[in-house]
């Protein structure tokens, strides 16, 4: 296999596991942390309504939604991965 082959793989693998690492937290973190977020003037103006947390679990969420968010995710991965990495995976 030629270098740009094994890039292209390691950028999409890459990709990938950052996209699922990046939605698991977005749904176990980020759902938890929305109240906390009020003292900011717009974000607390549109989360304003969210009184006490609601942790969601994947079980909660589905694995089938969450799918389609990792894989949206770890496309954006995969854009600025494609860049760094030079592997002209998309077209300039």
């Amino acid at each position: 296999m030629s270098s740009l082959t094994i890039r292209r793989i390691i950028v999409w693998v890459l990709s990938m596991i950052l996209g699922v690492a990046a939605a698991y937290g977005i749904i176990t973190i980020g759902f938890d942390s929305l109240p906390y977020w009020d003292s900011i003037p717009l974000i607390g103006w549109l989360f304003g309504g969210i009184e006490t947390p609601q942790g969601v679990t994947l079980d909660e969420y589905g694995m089938m939604y969450f799918l389609f968010t990792a894989i949206p995710i770890g496309f954006v991965f995969v854009i600025w991965l494609d860049a760094f990495m030079d592997t002209r995976i998309l077209p300039d």
